[in-house]
């Protein structure tokens, strides 16, 4: 039974070999495998590298994703496979080398709908080193099972992912319109369709994260914006870890906007300020003795941009679909540099 792996991308001439070369040195599940680049038409030479690695193994193909953006290149890549068994890769990530098969050999075995491995950081860069500590403490994520490396067993959401092709068709594969959080909303509708994840620690990979303050913080805005999209699209109620950061970016707003007016606004504003400062510092302490005391200076600008970056995209989320029932396009826009 063949196995299509799957990676859409746009621009990641810096990534995309030595993503392919990985991919290719798999060890391969029964019934082999092939490998589709779903490419957002590039510009950075990323094509040029996907040709040419295509050109020296027939297990790798090149399609076209003229709308540029991560959801259209998946159904692209989804629609010219000829495999019975999708995995999705994605080009920022490590991965351990029995990761293909243990995908397939975990789908196999519990009989789930769509499995993967807990979702992880690793980063290069003094700043990715940082941003994976923080990536993977309960304090930024609020954790979620999704981030817990040594849990097994069903859950409501996956990092990348195998399904049975059949099963994403059934689904209507991924929604076009969300240029983020497509992969949260199609977990939902299975969910909904009585399906079934899996999260296994043996199903191992290692996310690689921004590299700047400014490109994470643009990351989880976006996040925070397109979830308020897919909790409207379905009628689904927000977990509470989602509502905390807009919460929080609302109370600031709204007290510092009312401190020039009254005194007590003014103090409450600097007393809760001063309350997440040391929260900031007491999470930092505890991750930098955990990690790397060298990352200590970094990380409360690293936190900050988790919980500051979500909580404006939800705000903004929610006066765009909620109030104004439209999204911006300049956070698509964004999206796709």
């Amino acid at each position: 039974m063949l196995t299509s792996v799957i990676i859409p991308c746009r621009n990641e001439g810096s990534y995309i070999e030595a993503c392919l070369r990985s991919v290719l040195g798999f060890e391969p599940p029964a019934g082999g495998f092939e490998v589709i680049v779903a490419d957002g038409m590039s510009d950075d030479g990323t094509r040029d590298v996907v040709a040419r690695i295509a050109a020296e193994d027939s297990r790798v193909r090149l399609v076209d994703n003229p709308q540029r953006i991560t959801p259209c290149g998946l159904n692209a890549a989804i629609r010219s496979a000829r495999g019975e068994i999708i995995v999705r890769i994605d080009a920022h990530t490590q991965y351990a080398p029995d990761y293909l098969r243990q995908c397939v050999t975990t789908l196999m075995e519990t009989g789930a709908d769509q499995v993967g491995g807990p979702w992880l950081a690793r980063g290069r860069t003094y700043l990715q080193r940082c941003v994976a500590a923080a990536f993977n403490s309960r304090f930024a994520v609020g954790g979620a099972r999704l981030h817990r490396v040594e849990y097994e067993g069903p859950i409501d959401s996956i990092y990348l992912g195998c399904w049975r092709r059949a099963v994403l068709e059934r689904l209507g594969l991924f929604d076009e319109e969300l240029v983020r959080n497509q992969d949260d909303e199609l977990c939902f509708r299975l969910l909904r369709a009585g399906g079934t994840l899996w999260q296994s620690p043996r199903i191992k990979s290692w996310y690689t994260p921004r590299d700047s303050l400014k490109g994470l913080f643009r990351q989880y805005f976006q996040y925070g914006y397109w979830k308020v999209r897919v909790i409207q699209k379905h009628r689904m109620p927000a977990a509470f870890r989602h509502l905390v950061p807009g919460a929080f970016v609302a109370t600031l707003l709204v007290l510092a906007a009312a401190a020039s007016f009254f005194t007590s606004a003014a103090l409450t504003l600097a007393a809760l300020c001063n309350l997440y400062l040391l929260t900031l510092m007491l999470a930092s302490v505890g991750t930098a003795a955990s990690r790397d005391w060298t990352m200590l200076p970094a990380l409360p600008a690293v936190f900050a941009c988790f919980h500051l970056g979500y909580g404006t995209g939800f705000l903004f989320g929610m006066g765009d679909f909620l109030l104004l029932r439209r999204h911006s396009g300049r956070f698509v826009a964004l999206t796709r540099r």
